[in-house]
């Protein structure tokens, strides 16, 4: 991916969670494509190693399971092991589940909630004062666009969602007096797998989709490098949706 002058990560250092999904070994190529350091953080030793494979030889991770007590801090701890700051945090809790309301359990519940509301509000109270000490950072919240649209057995997932946006918008007022940009960027359908255009839209949320196509890693990367520059200064507590005009329906 071809990088601006203006949007180089070059000497910046980012943390990439995530909580499943097979987008995240993208977003960390797309960070370390600009230039960016990339230590990684998984739900599960399967998604760390994924990611990591992504990765140009030496990367570094951690393994974090937000439902154990102090799992972020000792996920700093093997941070600091290897890195001396943090510029850049990318939270990407998209974790799928779907199932009617009334089959849902308490305890479902509250696993869908942890891995990815909780998760990234343990990491980002983490890491958020020790970029305010540097006075820089970039936050970039992946969130589904049913973070603000309801879908049939969907409450859950878009609940978890919609804490998150609540989340990104109230760290950005929160946290900007310390030169900390943190907003969202929202996705509809993702391919991660190169389907054709003609088997994509077999799918009937394909072809409700204005663009009637899922979107591609390479749809998001260049936004995601963006967001966690320099250059992007004057933009905070913002989703910004790349979902094919998905959310643009009523």
């Amino acid at each position: 991916m071809p990088v601006l002058p203006e949007y180089d990560l070059t000497g910046k250092t980012a943390i990439l969670s995530t909580s499943g999904g097979g987008e995240a070994p993208f977003l960390a190529q797309a960070l370390a494509e600009a230039g960016a350091s990339v230590f990684a953080v998984a739900r599960t030793q399967a998604l760390l190693d994924a990611v990591l494979a992504s990765l140009p030889s030496g990367p570094s991770g951690a393994v974090m399971d937000a439902s154990v007590p102090d799992s972020a801090k000792n996920v700093m701890e093997q941070f600091h092991r290897s890195h001396s700051k943090v510029d850049i945090l990318v939270n990407d809790p998209r974790s799928m589940y779907a199932k009617p309301l009334e089959d849902i359990g308490a305890d479902e519940w509250d696993a869908v909630q942890t891995r990815n509301a909780k998760a990234p509000f343990l990491l980002s109270q983490q890491v958020l004062p020790r970029m305010a000490k540097d006075k820089y950072g970039r936050v970039v919240n992946m969130i589904s666009e049913l973070a603000e649209r309801g879908m049939i057995n969907g409450s859950a997932f878009a609940a978890s969602q919609a804490a998150l946006l609540a989340l990104t918008r109230s760290l950005a007022v929160e946290w900007s007096r310390f030169n900390i940009r943190i907003n969202a960027i929202g996705t509809g359908l993702v391919d991660t797998e190169s389907q054709p255009i003609e088997t994509q839209r077999e799918e009937l949320l394909v072809r409700y989709t204005p663009l009637r196509r899922k979107g591609n890693p390479g749809d998001i990367g260049p936004l995601l490098v963006y967001l966690c520059s320099e250059f992007c200064d004057y933009s905070t507590g913002q989703p910004v949706y790349v979902d094919g005009g998905l959310n643009a329906h009523p």
